[in-house]
């Protein structure tokens, strides 16, 4: 009796924007360290949401997602999983869109009396 593995298939989770690139030069565990940045800075944004400083959420998570553009023009799709959702180029216009809006807009709102 043979023991062997089966290994799954996961050729049909690729995403299809990213099949003819080449893969990226940043050794995976720098990859690894890049996401979990990330998480770091939703989580900052969270606890500062939490903690009724709004501003500092929403510069936080804007903060998040203009490295999170940087993430996606650098690191594999494979790596990012659900945040690589469209081609290289427009997840990371999108991202740095967004991050940069919401920067502008944590700096330029008056804080209100608090």
């Amino acid at each position: 009796m043979s023991t062997h593995r089966n290994k799954v298939d996961r050729s049909g989770l690729a995403n299809p924007h990213d099949l003819n690139l080449a893969p990226s030069r940043i050794p995976g565990w720098l990859q690894w360290v890049g996401m979990a940045a990330f998480i770091v800075l939703l989580a900052a944004a969270a606890w500062f949401l939490v903690a009724d400083h709004w501003r500092r959420s929403t510069f936080a998570l804007g903060v998040a997602m203009l490295w999170l553009a940087a993430l996606r023009l650098t690191c594999d799709s494979a790596k990012l999983g659900v945040f690589a959702v469209r081609s290289r180029r427009f997840d990371a216009s999108f991202s740095a869109v967004a991050g940069a809006a919401l920067m502008f807009l944590s700096a330029s709102v008056d804080a209100l009396g608090s």
